[in-house]
């Protein structure tokens, strides 16, 4: 690791101010992310901005909406009584992730903000679009099981990793950022990008801004929900494929859905034509199967990551059935 400038702050206006002045700087928050990518080398920032103590933690209903603090734990959000009882799909995510000790100091806006698990990324030795744009993709031809069938590109078939990002863009949440000027507000859906050409970036954050909140929007799809994750061992790994299914079912007709996975793109995937086809329909399996199997469109495998093409929408009929099948 390389030798670096640590300065702390305590409000976002006076981290906005240290950011304006290198933004190269990177924020530090929990660092279970960034700093396993400096001790490898992988980034070499030469100013870290910690933010821990800047007042970003809260977790509070106003009006209709759910407002999450940037600094707020994976663990505070996970196991706060409103979240588990709105929000249950994005507690079940959470607690799906990691290890209990990480849970306790990644926060969300370092979540939202963690980069691939690609090997090829963090090995410097080889071959990475998104660690050194136009060396090339290593996982393309080589070892990719952990990769991607959905929104790839010449350049990168890198997935995202996280589970919490998979059930805030199924929630529709809207992500509040923050530079000297002011607020801006994006939709989550759109905050994280897909590889195109330009691997390197991983979402729209501009240089000069920081996470600030998520604002979440109540709905009634809490009753019926289920976060399945699809892994290689109980515990402590990435998803080879998982999804967030919620259901709203009035007299066995499904009248709002939301489906959306991990494991399988650059970014968390949300199934649209899937939604709107299951809308007004009974809960059926064969509706189920019919969504699972329009899913698919489009997906790729690249070799070793085939069974994900068979896999996917296996996951997609068991999440909904479980989604449908809660007291």
């Amino acid at each position: 690791m390389i030798n670096f400038q640590y300065l702390r702050t305590t409000t976002s206006k006076s981290a906005l101010a240290l950011l304006s002045k290198d933004k190269a700087a990177k924020f530090l928050a929990g660092g279970t992310n960034l700093i396993d990518l400096m001790k490898r080398g992988v980034t070499t920032p030469e100013k870290l901005i910690d933010i821990n103590h800047v007042p970003l933690k809260q977790i509070e209903l106003k009006g209709d909406t759910i407002i999450i603090g940037a600094l707020a734990s994976n663990t505070a959000v996970a196991e706060h009584a409103l979240i588990k009882e709105k929000l249950p799909l994005l507690a079940n995510a959470l607690n799906a992730g990691a290890s209990a000790q990480l849970r306790n100091v990644a926060t969300v806006g370092g979540n939202m903000m963690q980069r691939t698990r690609c090997g090829y990324f963090y090995d410097t030795e080889m071959p990475c679009n998104k660690r050194q744009p136009g060396s090339g993709c290593g996982a393309i031809g080589g070892f990719n099981r952990m990769h991607a069938i959905f929104g790839t590109s010449e350049k990168c078939i890198a997935v995202h990793p996280s589970d919490m990002c998979v059930a805030l863009i199924a929630l529709d949440a809207t992500v509040v950022l923050a530079n000297q000027k002011g607020e801006r507000k994006i939709l989550f859906k759109d905050f994280h990008r897909l590889a195109g050409d330009t691997p390197q970036l991983d979402n729209n954050l501009k240089t000069d801004e920081m996470i600030i909140r998520l604002e979440i929007p109540i709905n009634n799809l809490a009753k019926n929900s289920h976060y399945l994750k699809v892994r290689d061992r109980a515990s402590y790994a990435f998803a080879l494929v998982s999804v967030a299914a919620a259901l709203e079912i009035s007299d066995h007709k499904i009248t709002d859905v939301r489906l959306a996975m991990g494991g399988v793109a650059h970014k968390p995937w949300r199934l649209t034509a899937s939604e709107n086809f299951l809308k007004g329909k009974e809960a059926s399996t064969a509706n189920f199967e019919l969504a699972a199997k329009l899913a698919m469109t489009d997906a790729k495998g690249f070799g070793e990551n085939d069974f994900k093409l068979q896999m996917a929408p296996n996951s997609i009929i068991e999440a909904l059935t479980l989604a449908k099948s809660k007291a």
